[in-house]
Formats: structure tokens, C-alpha cells, sequence
């Protein structure tokens, strides 16, 4: 059984471009980014990528897959909106392709009308895409977000606030269940709306979120098919958006197919085998500005 399950993970990997997420409630430091880039070789795409602080000056463009590409013409969401407010501000990592954020604005406006009192909105991209230096497979080509399993305060958080302020687990530790004391009817809501914007491809979340979505959501089951486990994601929710149309640059991943998501596949991820934060298995080298799509050297020299 632990054989198969390494290589559904490879197929996984290979055929969709799933994250895997290094667990974390996101709270790498400017220094702590600073001694990760130290660690690698100055010609990884991750030094390349992380060192870029502003937008490549060219066409809005998401290029090559979620987990190896890069984005042209990013934008920033801005730090607060009427519904939002961006969290670890020193990670500059509130970057995306326009559709993205387009759409993050018109969902903290949704999620407040279902009850959600505001995002507080975690990881997006680099200003020019590309892998992170920390923290993620994906988010690469401008069309990921992570939003927290934590309502915004009723203020303005200070910068000081937005670095040093913890996201909350909704999983109790060590288990594959949902703590009830944190979670409540509203993070179904907010994750049921999200999930309901055509141009969201995938939201991921922790395996215990799905059975507890697939145990509240009665008749209304038709938008939990968007909604997939995945390892960690127990502090937050990942969006990710399709490919925007007319884009031959994106590539896509498969579509979820038929059916809800309640069934063999999160039984196997609720199985008896000890549940693992990632896959287990000897590190890669880091991936090369060669390794990404030809594109992408135009997107990193751009001024």
C-alpha cells in the first residue's frame, strides 16, 4: 500500500501539477528567506525568481504550469481592500495575473456577503512568478492563492501585526480530524463560495477539511468536486484559477471529472497509513532557469 500510494502521488504530480506545500502557518522571516536563498546555488530558478521585487514590464501573461512557469505583466494586490487585507507584506509574494486579482476582489466582496467577516490573504505569487524560495511547489505562473482559516479583525491589522500574527489550524494536531472549537458553519461558506466562481479550477484543503465539507454540505453537493485534499492546507484554503482564455502560454490542469470528491478518493486519503505533511523521498536539485519554459529567460531580464 505505501508503494502505491508513492506512486499515485508521482502520477499525481506529474499529470495535474498539485502543490506540495512545505506545512507552515506561513510566518518565514525576511532573514529567514535570506539565509534559504544562502543555501541554494545563485543559478537556481528560486534565487533568480525570489530576488526580483518588481513586475516584468510586459504583456499580462501566465506562462508554462502552476509548479514550472513564470508571469509577465503581474500586479499587486493592494495590502487592504473593503473586504481583505494581505498578510506577510516583507515576502512581497502579493503578486498575480490580472484575472487573479479581479477575482479575489469580487470574492472578499462575495465572502462578506455569506458572513465571512474579510480575507486575510496569505501567499499569492512573485512579482515575476516563478518557484519561491520557501514554502511551495506551485504559485508560479499567477493564478494561486492561499486564503487563511482566520476571519479578518475588524481593523486595520499593523505591518508589525501582518509579520508576526499566527494563522490558525482548523485540524487538531496529529490527527485527521476537525477541531471544533476553531471551525464553524462560516469557513464551509466561505470556502462553498469560492468554489462557485467559474473561473476556479481547484481549491485545495487539508484531508479532514474535505470530510467535514462533504459531512455538512447536504443536497448542495455539486461545488465540493472543486474541493480536493492535499497534504497540510489545514490553516489555509488554496484557490487556483484556470488557465485565462485565449492563453496558449497556460497550461491547464486536468479537469476533477465526475462526482463530489467524498468517496474512494478522500477514503484513501483518510486511510490507515500514518499521515505524512509531504510525500517522503530524497530531496531534487532545484529546478533552473533552463528547466522553465523558454519564455520565461525574457520575463526574468525584462526592464
Amino acid at each position: 500500500m505505501l508503494v502505491a500510494r508513492s506512486l499515485f502521488i508521482a502520477a499525481t504530480l506529474l499529470m495535474t501539477a498539485v502543490p506540495v506545500y512545505a506545512q507552515s502557518s506561513g510566518a518565514e522571516s525576511a532573514a529567514e528567506l535570506a539565509a534559504a536563498r544562502a543555501k541554494l546555488p545563485p543559478d537556481a530558478a528560486k534565487v533568480l525568481f525570489g530576488s526580483q521585487v518588481a513586475p516584468a514590464p510586459l504583456e499580462a501573461r501566465s506562462i508554462g504550469s502552476y509548479a514550472r512557469g513564470c508571469l509577465s505583466g503581474g500586479i499587486a494586490l493592494p495590502v487592504n481592500g473593503p473586504a481583505w487585507q494581505v498578510m506577510r507584506l516583507s515576502r512581497n509574494r502579493n503578486w498575480g495575473h490580472p484575472a487573479l486579482i479581479a477575482f479575489l476582489e469580487r470574492f472578499a466582496i462575495a465572502s462578506k456577503a455569506v458572513g465571512w467577516p474579510g480575507l486575510l490573504v496569505g501567499d499569492m505569487g512573485q512579482p515575476r512568478g516563478g518557484p519561491m524560495l520557501t514554502g511551495h511547489a506551485s504559485h508560479q505562473i499567477g493564478l494561486d492563492a492561499d486564503i487563511w482559516l482566520m476571519p479578518m479583525p475588524q481593523r486595520v491589522l499593523t505591518g508589525d501585526e501582518r509579520e508576526s500574527i499566527s494563522a490558525v489550524s482548523v485540524v487538531k494536531d496529529g490527527t485527521m480530524e476537525i477541531d471544533h472549537k476553531v471551525w464553524t458553519p462560516l469557513h464551509l461558506k466561505v470556502i462553498r463560495q469560492a468554489s462557485l466562481d467559474p473561473e476556479v479550477a481547484r481549491i485545495f484543503v487539508n484531508p479532514a477539511i474535505k470530510k467535514q465539507l462533504c459531512l455538512e454540505a447536504g443536497k448542495d453537493r455539486a461545488w465540493l468536486s472543486k474541493v480536493r485534499p492535499w497534504y497540510g492546507h489545514n490553516y489555509h484554503f488554496h484557490i487556483r484559477l484556470a488557465c485565462p482564455a485565449d492563453m496558449p502560454s497556460c497550461s491547464n490542469q486536468e479537469p476533477t471529472g465526475p462526482g463530489d470528491g467524498c468517496g474512494a478518493d478522500l477514503a484513501w486519503w483518510l486511510g490507515p497509513e500514518p499521515y505524512r505533511d509531504e510525500p517522503e523521498g530524497p530531496p531534487k536539485p532545484p529546478m533552473k532557469l533552463a528547466d522553465l519554459p523558454a519564455a520565461c529567460r525574457q520575463v526574468l531580464v525584462a526592464k
